[in-house]
């Protein structure tokens, strides 16, 4: 048979389809994924944990992830809806709050496997690099790799405030003081009271200062949940200093006091269900004699 030229042609590329659906829609970057689930050979069942961190307009959301072939096992999760309850109610999808959720999903998975009491992680953060390591004469931390998804990682970026948050929690998180803030790239050192301002909410503080003196009216409207409530920018430091240490006091998840049930029969009252074949005998005769046809 003689050789054929194949011709992709406009009709080609138009039935053409990626491989995968969630690369289609632009959810997943696969090449990212292979390469943080796939295991050494050599460790054999041994799962891989990632910490995934994922934002929102409003909230960020921390997990501890495994793969496997069924689909990803959660072994702990953290958002930030959930830092009210700390005493965080404002700003739930900033640096500061990025960096308490991680905080949060750090104590919940070491408490789930056991090595809260051993890995303390760094009580009170000073903004210093530090990473997790292992003790003399125990186990070995509970090592994670980040997973930002598809969120672009420049230097100061609120994934690598989560990343901070369960690294100073007690997890082993490998990373590099590169993409902090205040990290210089001539000296190639991290100035720590940068990093220590951002965790403690000192960059908010300074916009809402720079706001009062430049542009009272955007102030009103920017700020005007955490002036409803009476704080200042000189309290922020306060406040999420005593978040933070009441997070390690009870990092358990609370369960939910709305009545599930109310609103299950809620839904239930936009939901058509599906006939039996009694009722549908029973639906056609009703028409038919509402007809008059009998």
């Amino acid at each position: 048979m003689a050789f054929v030229k194949q011709v992709k042609s406009s009709p080609y590329f138009s039935r053409f389809q990626t491989k995968y659906r969630r690369r289609r829609e632009g959810k997943t970057d696969y090449y990212a994924r292979k390469r943080l689930i796939s295991q050494a050979k050599n460790k054999y069942n041994a799962p891989k944990y990632r910490l995934v961190v994922r934002f929102s307009n409003r909230f960020v959301t921390c997990q501890v992830i495994s793969s496997r072939v069924t689909g990803d096992y959660v072994l702990a999760a953290a958002h930030s809806s959930e830092l009210p309850r700390y005493g965080i109610k404002w700003g739930l999808a900033n640096w500061s709050a990025a960096y308490a959720t991680g905080l949060l999903v750090a104590r919940r998975a070491l408490i789930k496997i056991g090595l809260a009491d051993k890995y303390e992680g760094i009580t009170e953060p000073e903004g210093q690099f530090e990473l997790t390591e292992a003790m003399e004469d125990g186990p070995r931390p509970f090592k994670v790799f980040l997973d930002v998804g598809l969120k672009r990682t420049s230097t100061g970026s609120r994934v690598f405030g989560a990343m901070k948050g369960a690294s100073d929690g007690g997890l082993y998180v490998p990373h590099s003081p590169s993409r902090f803030p205040g990290y210089d790239i001539e000296s190639e050192e991290l100035d720590d009271e940068t990093v220590r301002k951002y965790i403690y909410g000192g960059h908010v503080a300074e916009y809402m200062e720079m706001l009062i003196d430049d542009d009272e009216e955007r102030f009103q409207k920017q700020f005007s949940s955490l002036i409803a409530d009476g704080i200042e920018s000189d309290q922020l430091e306060d406040i999420y200093a005593e978040a933070f240490s009441k997070i390690r006091e009870d990092p358990t998840p609370k369960k939910s006091d709305k009545d599930l049930s109310a609103i299950k029969a809620e839904s239930l009252k936009y939901t058509q269900r599906k006939l039996t074949g009694e009722e549908r005998k029973e639906r056609f005769n009703a028409k038919v004699a509402a007809a008059g046809r009998v």
